[in-house]
């Protein structure tokens, strides 16, 4: 099913026991984009303002967050999203193209590179919270575990705040009786996802054979936070450049201009 909406034409993905909402905007070379967080497409829509009149941008909604769906149970590996992001690719119809993935959306776009490398020509990957390959995590992995316990004890608002405590940014404000939007994608990503992406290890073995440009960054306001230093370490161990681009960690969503521009320049020199 395709519906056009305005310059974006919306369509659904079907995926292994599920099925992806997906959105096609712009003109140009396509452009994958991968979201972090809660998953959602909505959270490029800046961004994709700011980058629809040089590519086609192609975003969309991970697996039973928002209006994509999922009919398994248990925890959803990154691996697993990585297939979901190569069936988005297959649906689009899309050869080697560029992926942006922020966040989760970079472990995820990682794992894409390095098991079919074929399918996408440069990644630029935004922070991925790769925190196995940093040698004091175990205090990061201690809080996640907390952040989940919390959220399955039905204290879901606990568990966002101490998770967005830690990210640069990204705290809540301090108001009383603060509403939190939509709690489901959030269950969702602390019951069946947060564990697995910070368990997960990027297979550095594949990353380093592959033919696809990566280029790990990080935003210079999140320099002393846990997911600025996974980028540099990753950037390391494949011989890589690693590079910093403005603003921190949620850049993509609240300084979409400058970080477009950013992200046009890295494309173009890749």
């Amino acid at each position: 099913m395709i519906a056009e909406n305005g310059d974006s034409t919306e369509s659904r993905c079907p995926v292994a026991e599920g099925e992806l909402a997906v959105r096609t905007t712009g003109s140009g070379p396509v452009l994958l984009l991968v979201p972090g967080g809660t998953g959602g497409a909505t959270s490029f829509r800046a961004l994709v303002k700011q980058l629809c009149a040089d590519y086609t941008v192609v975003t969309y909604d991970r697996r039973g967050h928002f209006a994509s769906t999922d009919a398994t149970t248990g925890p959803v590996t990154v691996p697993q999203q990585a297939d979901d992001a190569l069936a988005v690719l297959d649906h689009v119809g899309a050869g080697p193209v560029p992926v942006f993935g922020t966040s989760a959306g970079a472990l995820i776009a990682l794992d894409l590179v390095a098991r079919y490398p074929g399918r996408v020509s440069t990644l630029v990957a935004h922070e991925p919270p790769a925190v196995q390959l940093m040698p004091d995590a175990t205090g990061i992995l201690e809080a996640s575990a907390a952040q989940v316990r919390l959220a399955r004890s039905g204290d879901l608002m606990g568990a966002v705040t101490r998770f967005a405590e830690g990210i640069a940014g990204a705290a809540l404000p301090d108001l009383p009786n603060l509403r939190l939007p939509n709690e489901a994608d959030w269950l969702r990503l602390f019951d069946r996802e947060l564990t697995e992406f910070f368990d997960y290890l990027p297979d550095l073995r594949a990353l380093r054979r592959v033919r696809t440009e990566i280029l790990p960054v990080a935003g210079e306001a999140s320099r002393g936070r846990y997911h600025y230093q996974p980028a540099r370490i990753l950037a390391l161990e494949l011989g890589l450049p690693f590079t910093e681009v403005p603003g921190a960690h949620l850049a993509p969503q609240r300084n979409p201009a400058k970080f477009a521009a950013a992200l046009r320049d890295l494309l173009a020199d890749l």
